[in-house]
């Protein structure tokens, strides 16, 4: 055998030991959400239905809007068509946004708002997924013989134990501990397929469910109560977004290979086998002159004997799910913020080794008030389960309208093609969402208000930034005026080198003219920096610096970075300790930044209440100090009082 042929089958065992490492670690990240549905979804979809009975024209209606609702919105939206529509292998709501805006030359007009309101109501989605999910796994407890008469309050207190840990060692990172999430995930799945299995043979009839006539007759012959049991459906293609939100960590191979060949089947065959469960216990009352009680079937499925185990399985496989959801929080909050939609916020690397894992003290502790208030609100996950959908619709419509951008500007297809393509998903997203408004009044408001109140931030902040812009353009002098302006009155040269951060590089920064003014004094060597987001998720460092002298007095700095990257100008500048690339000694290099005092003003700029929430986002927003990674004892910070 020659050495090359060693060398090719190494590579091969290699990649394929490579492939099966991400498939394992998707399973484990971007499944947990719509992996634990089958925990409340195919009982609370009964539940909605047995307002006029059920029968067995109910047990397989509901069984088959929930197995095509897995194949149309995730098989054939999901997996097949946007993990196509990706932005240089990242996805989700904000990845999107980015991409489309790059298609139509900017992020403005209907593109920002599509992007934005998604964003705000995944957020929603951030809330209601670990109360959701970690207290149906808890209410596990009432299957164990001996525990069914367990009082609600203690399965509160325990929900909200798990709750506070979960949250409380968020700031540790999770490198270490994501290792286990992918082998309990496939045992979870392992473990929902094996129970579904055992059960089917109870009706083996149930299979039919799989023909879709039975989905079309339950909705035409239900009214109301067939939007009422949609909406309900819906629960079990919650975290669909997870799958392109989380492309970027695993790629499109391991995502698609997890989903089809263990989280897809594991799937049908629980909910079959609920089914099944559920047709043999209608089966039972009738033969017995007794009514048909709704049941948790996932749970009673489980031998008595394996119940206990069941339930701390189900327990890790929820934290599991939201862990997914609030580190997908972190991330969102971080493509945020570099596209100019939030405020800086404290963003802190948990592992040295991997740039995506990130800690947002403040998104963590916000998420966590907003979990508790749910569970000590609605106390049951019945009464979660009817606020859950809303927000997921909400964020999946402006998913599709993002994609009809990107198909139509820079794939290059038609507005007839794009139509033909688009419209179908927008339909199917329109009718689960109208499903789910039937539900505001019972519930449903919540994620809508997390969702608007957001949006109001978003919209008040990126109206803002555009004022506080505007005057800085609008004071902005050039280079050429100021150097002529030496001539008559020669400020006084420094030692060192001042980098000057600014957001118009075209410009004279603000903070360099208060320093000519107030100190009258000019660095020998001086650093115009500006940072750019650009519309791509990641750039190379090769690539991320630019440089360009506009005289002997003044050089150009273009640092670039992704909207997943985390700003580090020190280390980009070569700043942060000294080696022959570096643009200066650090430890003669001042940062010089701009910071201007806002003042409310109710006869200009914006209403004068959208002013103070202005006013509180900026004074809360986290120092550009930090946020750069710019040495605190280096940095002067300059400005003037802006009215807004």
């Amino acid at each position: 055998m020659s050495a090359n042929s060693i060398s090719s089958g190494s590579d091969h065992s290699a990649h394929k030991q490579s492939l099966a490492f991400l498939t394992i670690g998707a399973i484990g990240v971007v499944f947990g959400d719509i992996g634990t549905s089958p925990l409340y979804a195919f009982r609370e979809a009964l539940h909605q239905a047995s307002e006029t009975g059920i029968g067995r024209a109910e047990i397989l209606g509901v069984l088959s809007l929930a197995l095509w609702s897995l194949i149309l919105v995730v098989t054939v939206k999901y997996v097949w068509f946007l993990m196509q529509a990706d932005n240089e292998g990242e996805g989700g709501v904000l990845a999107l946004l980015a991409l489309a805006g790059r298609a139509i030359g900017g992020r403005r007009g209907a593109v920002l708002a599509f992007g934005a309101i998604g964003a705000s109501l995944f957020y929603g989605d951030a809330i209601l997924t670990p109360a959701l999910s970690v207290l149906s796994a808890v209410e596990g407890l009432k299957s164990v013989p001996g525990l069914e008469d367990i009082q609600q309050g203690r399965i509160l207190t325990i929900t909200i134990i798990l709750l506070l840990g979960l949250f409380a060692v968020q700031s540790k990172g999770t490198a270490t501990v994501s290792k286990l999430f992918g082998p309990i995930c496939v045992v979870w799945f392992l473990a929902m397929g094996g129970l579904g299995l055992y059960h089917i043979n109870d009706a083996p009839g149930i299979l039919s469910a799989l023909s879709p006539h039975y989905a079309v007759q339950f909705m035409l012959t239900h009214g109301m109560i067939g939007l009422l049991v949609l909406g309900a459906v819906f629960l079990t293609v919650t975290g669909a977004e997870a799958l392109t939100a989380d492309m970027g960590h695993f790629g499109k191979i391991p995502i698609r290979l997890g989903w089809f060949a263990l989280v897809f089947p594991a799937l049908l065959l629980n909910y079959f086998g609920q089914g099944a469960f559920a047709l043999a216990a209608l089966q039972e009352a009738e033969a017995a002159g007794v009514p048909f009680k709704n049941q948790d079937w996932f749970f009673l499925m489980a031998p008595e004997s394996l119940r206990v185990p069941l339930v701390i399985l189900a327990g890790m496989a929820t934290i599991i799910a939201s862990q997914a959801v609030i580190t997908g929080a972190y991330s969102l909050s971080q493509q945020a913020i570099q596209l100019g939609l939030l405020p800086r916020m404290r963003i802190l690397q948990t592992s040295a080794g991997s740039s995506g894992q990130i800690y947002l003290p403040v998104i963590n502790w916000l998420l966590l008030v907003g979990v508790l208030v749910l569970v000590i609100v609605f106390k049951t996950s019945s009464a979660l389960a009817v606020a859950y959908g809303i927000a997921v619709t909400g964020t999946m419509i402006m998913t599709t309208l993002l994609a009809s951008v990107v198909v139509n500007k820079l794939w290059g297809w038609s507005i007839f093609k794009t139509a033909l393509f688009i419209v179908p998903f927008l339909a199917l997203d329109l009718v689960f969402f109208g499903a789910n408004v039937l539900r505001i009044v019972d519930g449903g408001w919540v994620p809508l208000l997390i969702g608007a109140s957001i949006c109001l931030i978003i919209w008040i902040w990126v109206r803002g930034k555009r004022l506080i812009a505007q005057h800085e353009t609008e004071a902005a002098i050039s280079f050429e005026t100021l150097c002529k302006s030496f001539g008559k009155h020669a400020p006084m040269r420094v030692d060192g080198t001042a980098v000057y951060l600014t957001s118009n590089a075209d410009a004279v920064p603000p903070a360099l003219l208060h320093n000519l003014k107030h100190n009258r004094v000019l660095h020998k060597t001086n650093l115009i920096t500006t940072v750019k987001i650009t519309s791509m998720p990641h750039v190379a460092p090769e690539e991320r610096l630019s440089q360009e002298r506009i005289n002997d007095d003044f050089t150009r700095i273009i640092l670039r970075y992704g909207f997943m990257d985390v700003p580090n100008v020190p280390e980009a500048m070569g700043l942060d300790v000294k080696t022959p690339a570096s643009l200066a000694n650090p430890m003669t290099t001042s940062f010089f930044i701009g910071r201007n005092s806002l003042r409310a003003s109710k006869d200009e700029g914006l209403p004068l209440w959208q002013d103070q929430i202005l006013l509180f986002l900026q004074r809360n927003a986290s120092d550009p100090t930090d946020f750069f990674s710019i040495p605190a004892n280096r940095v002067v910070e300059l400005g003037v009082q802006v009215v807004v």
